[in-house]
């Protein structure tokens, strides 16, 4: 019996692929990563597709005819069309497990980076400056009870709570599902509506997925309600906020500061924003380590080969 046959785009190490490589006929460029137009033209001669640095519009899905599965080599999927993919019989599946203490760790990264000025310290020093900290106008937020707002409690948000009470603080959080109180109080944390979360948090992080419900959740009324010595964390997906009303909030000093590892309309970000002193950026490097894109790797084959075996996994579009 003829193997499946898998196309793998993007940059994907290869070590995390020895054992999809050994199971089935795996098509994986060592150089430049397979281009757009390269994957219309021969996805028709695959069966799964491991899916990193590419859309999965509809000109692709209809383009890969014989495809029986997309794994993602991420946790988003908003850069598939997965209903689309289900009317043509295509599983989908995400990797959530891998990017999970990874973007927890990005996420708290911004965090202290954000609450201790950072990159204002940096840009002062490397210009060959100096400040005196002891004036108010150029210190940060301590973080020993202080309170955090989580905006979305699955696993990289219940991670980072974790990590801030390493640090002495308090944790709210808001999310579409509540937990049992029970486990709340096993966590430590507790649950407010999102209004709470947003007027009475010091530092707020984001953890939910990009959908039509979420997209500009942080707009110029969220930013007005917010403490203006507050910060606003994003390591999630970057139309959660509106980036127009973000840079008015930071120059206007609505709020203190922010920190930012995904934008609107990435990878352009403003002009306005990248000259703003109170805010410090990453370009989506959330998984931006060599062990991190190793296990990411490994969870988008699993999907493939759990897939074949008759038991798919973190299936997106049941």
């Amino acid at each position: 019996m003829a193997k499946k046959k898998i196309l793998v785009t993007g940059i994907v190490p290869k070590e995390g692929l020895t054992k999809l490589m050994a199971e089935y006929d795996v098509t994986y460029s060592d150089g430049e990563p397979f281009s757009r137009e390269y994957v219309l033209e021969h996805l028709s001669e695959y069966d799964g597709w491991l899916l990193m640095g590419q859309k999965g519009d509809k000109e692709m899905i209809d383009a890969g005819k014989n495809l029986e599965i997309i794994s993602l080599n991420a946790v988003g999927f908003d850069h598939v069309d997965i209903e689309y993919a289900k009317e043509k019989g295509i599983v989908v599946s995400n990797s959530p497990q891998a990017v999970r203490v990874p973007t927890a760790e990005m996420t708290f990264a911004l965090l202290l980076a954000a609450t201790k000025r950072l990159a204002f310290y940096d840009k002062i020093v490397r210009n060959g400056d100096w400040i005196d900290p002891s004036e108010r106008r150029y210190q940060g937020l301590a973080l020993e009870g202080a309170t955090l707002g989580i905006y979305g409690f699955g696993r990289i948000g219940s991670t980072v709570a974790g990590f801030a009470q390493a640090f002495g603080m308090k944790v709210l959080y808001h999310d579409a599902f509540r937990l049992p109180e029970d486990k709340e109080k096993e966590l430590g944390v507790t649950y407010v509506e999102f209004d709470e979360l947003v007027e009475t948090s010091d530092v707020i992080t984001i953890h939910a997925p990009s959908l039509p419900s979420t997209r500009h959740k942080f707009n110029k009324e969220v930013f007005k309600k917010m403490k203006n010595r507050s910060y606003l964390i994003n390591a999630a997906r970057g139309p959660i906020v509106s980036e127009e009303d973000l840079v008015e909030a930071l120059k206007t000093g609505e709020i203190a500061g922010a920190g930012l590892d995904v934008f609107e309309f990435e990878p352009e970000v403003s002009e306005e924003l990248r000259a703003l002193d109170n805010v410090i950026m990453a370009p989506h490097a959330g998984t931006g380590t060599i062990e991190a894109r190793r296990i990411l790797a490994e969870e988008a084959a699993e999907n493939i080969i759990s897939f074949y075996a008759g038991n798919p996994v973190n299936v997106v579009n049941k």
